[in-house]
């Protein structure tokens, strides 16, 4: 078996719990600005020594309100500033949160009420209150709603209870106690809810902030975070950028992302790939609605070959005079629009795609790919800007170790591993194996220097009818590439060729149905259009590049309609729900074979 590990920058705890980030801040940084909140079109900077005070009063509210030691606490909401007040402000009271997806169904947030058995629910919006009313258990005693001011009424409602109190109740949990059970999205059944420590958060934040100390650790660096605080990554990198002093803001609606990032001015973000294709893809058909593709691609060509050359340091002055003409023409303007100040990016959740991530390295915002999952603390591999290979997922992190099964199953050892699936010990026989190893339920590989490269799902392997095994997220992800692809779903088990479902980004048809003068058309009538089917055969056969002839995507059908969270085709994370998608579309998969 392939193995491969990384010593640990920071030792696993032996004592303490995830409220000493705040209280330590205090003490050694009181006035440092760590936090920014919205305040009208701009931020208000939240120092230390505010946070701490209104971590500990929205503590005291919790109390008064009747939470003990150990309850957990389910909480409902998009990314904003409360959200992180709530997250530490419920450890202060010695409690456990639960995260939940503001999209969730009645039905989703039912099970997760049910199986944690969650003693109170705080929401973001009324609307919010309203799904979950029908899901209410009747261990729930106390309900709030952030817009309708619940951190004041917690704070109110708190005076009573003393600075002693909440200090007994910090100082209560040990490294080993549950800091967090966050329900796996997962595209089969029920979600698991995976337990996670103050071990585990404290050792894989305070490795990654030292093993990527040039972006956590960086004078006067900052992140925006947007991604999902219920998902694992948003909430390492929470709790990563306050052990390191990093100044972070939220923003919670995905529509308001360009002007946060203009006026926050990011050094560094985190993103699943899907936000990069988007960047990418919509600098793209700017480009083409205003008549300069041609020269959008060439530069594109010109940022791809000078990061490939990074590689091998060895840049031609050709090379180079190209890449200067076209970062004052091009890549300027894209980093402007990410707020001008973005040097590098942390991606995870899904793979980038190698020609992705040198671009974006080639205009100046090194994308780093990591790998992980809710089971591992969100990273078990990273890059870093002093070890990248582009198309890998990077070296494990220190204190992990990476081995490859025999089958090619990705299997994870560390300080980072969740304690368990809460109250499923059969799902925990599953996939921990003889010798302590997670099994990941990912196919992969480790170079000789330690650099993973994810293959595919194991579940999802494909096994055509002649017995050739295809692993579908290497085609997938290259015909997402095209910008006027949204998502792609590749078929063909027990099927005698490859075949795929693709459907079509909403937000870019516009200008190439005005360019190619199919005015008012809508993509549900542009299905069978042998344009439009042309366009997507070149997506296609860029990704047959990457595989052998009898892996390769034979025909393919264009959807009427994108896959969302809503319809429930995607995951909160933008994963397709592969199952759904091939049970909803099973007519049309069949005609494929017709």
């Amino acid at each position: 078996m392939e193995q491969f590990s990384v010593p640990p920058l920071v030792a696993a705890a032996t004592a303490g719990n995830l409220n000493q980030i705040v209280t330590d801040r205090l003490q050694t940084q009181p006035e440092r600005i760590i936090l920014s909140r919205p305040l009208g079109e701009g931020w208000h900077g939240v120092s230390a020594r505010e946070f701490e005070a209104e971590v500990r009063a929205v503590a005291k509210g919790l109390i008064a309100a009747g939470i003990n030691v150990g309850d957990r606490i389910a909480l409902m909401s998009r990314t904003r500033y409360e959200w992180t007040v709530l997250d530490f402000a419920i450890w202060s009271a010695g409690a456990v949160p639960v995260p939940i997806y503001e999209t969730s169904s009645t039905e989703q947030i039912n099970w997760i009420l049910r199986d944690s058995g969650a003693s109170a629910l705080i929401v973001e919006t009324p609307q919010n209150r309203e799904t979950a009313n029908g899901a209410l258990t009747s261990k729930i005693h106390s309900v709030w709603t952030i817009t309708d001011g619940a951190l004041s009424h917690m704070t109110e409602g708190g005076k009573s209870i003393s600075d002693e109190e909440v200090e007994k109740r910090r100082r209560a949990a040990t490294p080993d106690d549950l800091a967090t059970l966050i329900y796996t999205s997962g595209t089969t059944g029920n979600p698991k809810g995976v337990q996670l420590t103050h071990r585990n958060f404290l050792f894989e934040c305070g490795n990654v902030v030292q093993g990527a100390s040039d972006l956590f650790l960086k004078p006067g660096g900052s992140t925006l975070l947007f991604l999902p605080l219920a998902h694992v990554f948003g909430r390492m990198i929470e709790v990563g950028a306050l052990t390191a002093g990093l100044h972070m803001a939220h923003c919670g609606d995905i529509t308001r992302l360009p002007k946060d990032l203009g006026t926050f001015k990011p050094t560094f973000v985190l993103a699943v790939p899907r936000i990069f294709e988007k960047i990418y893809n919509g600098a793209e058909a700017k480009a083409d609605a205003g008549g300069k593709g041609f020269i959008f691609r060439r530069a594109a060509n010109i940022a791809i070959a000078y990061s490939r050359a990074l590689d091998g340091k060895n840049i031609s002055g050709s090379l180079k005079l190209q890449h200067r003409f076209f970062d004052k023409l091009i890549y300027s303007k894209i980093r402007h629009a990410m707020g001008g100040r973005v040097e590098a990016a942390i991606s995870g959740g899904a793979p980038l795609g190698d020609r992705l991530g040198h671009f974006f390295r080639g205009i100046g915002v090194n994308i780093l790919e990591g790998y992980g999952l809710t089971e591992t603390t969100a990273g078990s591999t990273l890059n870093l800007t002093w070890a990248q290979k582009v198309g890998s997922v990077g070296r494990p992190l220190p204190g992990a170790t990476i081995k490859i099964a025999e089958d090619g199953e990705i299997l994870i050892k560390g300080e980072i591993i969740m304690k368990g699936y809460w109250q499923n010990d059969d799902a925990n026989r599953e996939v921990f194996t003889s010798d302590g190893f997670f099994r990941s339920g990912d196919l992969g590989s480790i170079d000789s220097d330690g650099y993973l490269t994810i293959v595919g799902r194991k579940k999802e392997l494909i096994v055509t009818s002649g017995g050739k095994n295809v692993a579908p997220a290497v085609l997938e992800d290259r015909v997402k590439a095209h910008p006027l692809v949204s998502q792609c779903l590749v078929v063909g088990d027990n099927k005698p060729f490859i075949a795929a479902l693709i459907t079509i980004d909403p937000d870019a048809i516009g200008n190439w149905v005005k360019a190619n003068k199919k005015d008012g058309a809508e993509i549900k009538d542009l299905v069978d259009d042998p344009d439009l089917i042309a366009v997507i055969q070149t997506a296609v056969d860029e990704a047959n590049k990457a595989v052998s002839r009898a892996e390769s995507i034979r025909k393919f059908k264009i959807l009427p309609t994108d896959f969302s969270i809503a319809a429930g085709q995607l995951t909160a994370k933008l994963s397709v729900k592969r199952h759904v998608v091939e049970d909803e579309f099973a007519q049309d998969i069949a005609s494929l074979y017709s």
